[in-house]
């Protein structure tokens, strides 16, 4: 048995963004930003590292949702990690994105905050 499923919690770092693809369909991209903390066993200082995530969110009522959605917003995503190579100029890339299939926002609970694959409210 396999499974690819991320439950990521952060903030944004940037407003949501609306974007179509060449054939006119709806996404939205999101950059949350994650952290983790401990305890440097050496110096016992605290220390911390962020993590950025792209995010990508399909589907019309979900992208628009997501594109709404303002930096420092506090957000839930759960979804799929993915990775995809492109060429842009004569370098190619790699770029680790999560397929989000469900996106909710953690500021104000709020039952139509939840979106789920269909963009329903979940």
């Amino acid at each position: 048995m396999f499974s690819n499923r991320a439950t990521l919690i952060g903030f944004l770092g940037a407003d949501g963004e609306l974007r179509q693809t060449r054939n006119n369909t709806p996404f939205a991209v999101l950059s949350l930003a994650t952290k983790r903390s401990w305890k440097d066993r050496e110096s016992g200082d605290y220390r911390s590292e962020t993590t950025w995530h792209r995010c990508i969110v399909w589907g019309s009522a979900r992208a628009e949702f997501a594109a709404s959605l303002k930096k420092g917003a506090h957000v839930q995503v759960e979804g799929e990690i993915r990775t995809r190579e492109y060429t842009k100029g004569d370098e190619k890339r790699t770029v680790t994105e999560v397929r989000v299939q469900r996106l909710a926002k953690l500021d104000r609970p709020n039952a139509g905050d939840a979106h789920d694959a269909q963009g329903a409210a979940a």
